[in-house]
């Protein structure tokens, strides 16, 4: 394994991190704005299959149960 001192470390992160594009505050708040969009819908999604699958249950439960 290679080794190198602290200072070429420091060098090499400098390096590394002047490398890095940031977005900008109209991309991060369309993607913020994307990701809570998604996320309501699936979960108004898992809502009615949840609503579907119990209510389908309980009526095949009470249909043979009874």
């Amino acid at each position: 394994m290679a080794k190198t001192n602290p200072f070429q470390f420091i060098q090499q992160v400098r390096g590394e991190v002047a490398k890095i594009v940031w977005p900008s505050q109209r991309e991060v708040l369309l993607t913020s704005a994307m990701v809570l969009a998604m996320a309501t819908l699936t979960a108004i999604f898992f809502f009615f299959v949840d609503f579907l699958i119990r209510n389908g249950l309980t009526f095949t439960l009470n249909f043979f149960g009874s």
